[in-house]
């Protein structure tokens, strides 16, 4: 982004403190990000644990990317310098959520190792959980819930993540989780296992 093009703009500070925010809510503000190929399960994972997490009374919200290319990313393709853009815009919105001690989930294919560790950088040391849903090739495929790999296989997709366009998995998420071999309800209870005992959620 050009940051010419804003040059008389300057950042407003809250009067509310984020460590006052995360009292009242008795949680810790966090992105969790959930990267992995399509069909392999993040945004029913990140869903199950918003489900879960506000039926317990905590403050939770998931952005998707199918969601987010309705409205704010809708001028955005699938090209790598697109796909870049699409990530730092989440990333500048998950940074808000954040500050505002929610625990917000991103669920986004987002293949390039590097955008992740960007969005990383803008948090705070320890504000950024990667989840790498690392469900096999074979059985996204199996799956295909949206009919993407069919149709790239049949030459109507040129970008498709996985096959004509690279997925760099993480070198070090935070955890790792395969649906192939965990139903929804283990892999969530292994998400929110892991915000608990690092201190993210208060025991209730």
């Amino acid at each position: 982004m050009d940051q010419d093009k804003s040059p008389n703009v300057q950042w407003h500070a809250s009067s509310v403190t984020r460590a006052q925010r995360e009292q009242a809510l008795g949680q810790r503000g966090v992105t969790v990000w959930f990267t992995g190929l399509s069909g392999s399960g993040k945004s029913t994972l990140a869903r199950a644990v918003e489900h879960r997490l506000v039926s317990e009374g905590r403050s939770a919200y998931v952005l998707d990317g199918d969601n987010l290319r309705h409205g704010l990313n809708g001028d955005l393709g699938f090209s790598p310098q697109d796909r870049r853009e699409n990530i730092r815009r989440i990333g500048e919105i998950a940074r808000l959520f954040t500050d505002a001690g929610i625990v917000v989930m991103c669920a986004f294919v987002s293949p390039y190792r590097a955008d992740r560790d960007r969005v990383r950088g803008l948090l705070p040391e320890g504000d950024f959980v990667e989840v790498y849903v690392s469900t096999p090739l074979e059985e996204c495929e199996r799956r295909d819930p949206k009919g993407l790999y069919r149709r790239a296989r049949a030459g109507e997709i040129s970008d498709m993540t996985g096959l004509t366009a690279p997925y760099e998995p993480p070198e070090r998420p935070e955890m790792s989780v395969d649906t192939a071999a965990l139903s929804i309800q283990e892999s969530s209870a292994k998400v929110i296992g892991f915000l608990l005992e690092n201190g993210y959620l208060a025991k209730k």
